[in-house]
């Protein structure tokens, strides 16, 4: 990824699929280096994160990270998570914010130079389509390393750049602890929620 040191740049993290992603790499990540990182590269505008929230329960394991995230340079954008009976009588839920991450896309892409979508959901093919036509590179990142990769082909092909979340790891990650526990750890990560 090619960032310019003013490059105006903002970060669009898909909670639920950058955690599956770094579980599936075994690793955390540690998001306050991360825009540390970006800071130190680049002018950051923005660092939004986005997450679905379990509403009404006593405790939230999710929260702990979604007030680091708010203190630590964060745009935290949430929303409940919604549930339903399927046709076999199942109660699932759904916490889909590829809407949300898709506006704020386009709305933001007139203030920004380089966009970074943390996210290999193929839905974001033609946001990106739209953002790239309004003059602004976008990087992707996700990963190959995994089977099968969570990288959708006709997204990564859009991209301008795409990022092997496995070599971000060394920078603002580390390998996962298994054994310990959520209130332990030291780089808060979706795997709370």
């Amino acid at each position: 990824m090619t960032l310019y040191p003013t490059d105006r740049v903002a970060l669009f993290i898909d909670g639920a699929n950058l955690y599956a992603s770094a579980r599936a790499l075994n690793a955390d990540l540690d998001f306050k280096k991360m825009v540390e990182s970006f800071r130190y590269r680049a002018v950051l505008t923005r660092a939004y994160y986005y997450t679905a929230v379990m509403e009404g329960e006593e405790f939230s394991p999710i929260r702990p990270l979604i007030d680091f995230l708010d203190y630590n340079g964060f745009r935290v954008v949430t929303k409940p998570v919604k549930r339903f009976t399927d046709g076999q009588g199942h109660i699932r839920t759904k916490g889909n914010m590829d809407i949300e991450i898709a506006v704020d896309m386009l709305e933001l892409a007139p203030h920004i130079d380089h966009a970074i979508l943390f996210s290999g959901d193929g839905d974001f093919r033609r946001v990106v389509e739209a953002v790239q036509a309004r003059g602004v590179r976008v990087t992707v990142v996700s990963t190959l390393k995994v089977q099968p990769p969570h990288i959708a082909d006709e997204l990564r092909r859009q991209a301008d750049d795409f990022i092997e979340l496995a070599e971000l790891i060394a920078e603002f990650g580390r390998p996962r602890a298994p054994s310990t526990p959520p209130s332990v750890r030291t780089f808060p990560s979706e795997s709370e929620a």
